[in-house]
């Protein structure tokens, strides 16, 4: 599956150069963690955002959101954000941001 050149090119013009952040081929798109923790990364049309179990309930009540599952079970905090909820470089900002917060609460891989 091919996936969206133009949001991996935006995404990593934010995260370039953060300390700790890599970027990573997987699940059929690429991925960018933070010290080895996914924190976001594009998969098709779809920005996918990594949150707590918690914070990503309450993020799917969100326009423009949906559980991110490839398999046929959901994972917990991790969702879709469709391309209507990242198409401004705020909202792009805000989602990373989000990501990235969490992916940095978490210890090192």
């Amino acid at each position: 599956m091919a996936y969206n050149l133009e949001l991996a090119k935006r995404i990593w013009a934010h995260l370039a150069g953060l300390p700790g952040v890599s970027e990573k081929k997987m699940f059929g798109g690429v991925g960018y963690l933070v010290n080895g923790n996914m924190a976001c990364g594009v998969h098709g049309e779809n920005l996918i955002v990594r949150l707590s179990a918690k914070d990503g309930e309450k993020a799917l009540a969100l326009p423009f959101t949906r559980p991110f599952d490839l398999s046929g079970k959901p994972m917990r905090g991790w969702l879709y954000v469709e391309p209507a909820g990242w198409a401004t470089d705020e909202e792009l900002l805000g989602w990373l941001q989000l990501g990235l917060a969490y992916a940095r609460s978490l210890p090192p891989k």
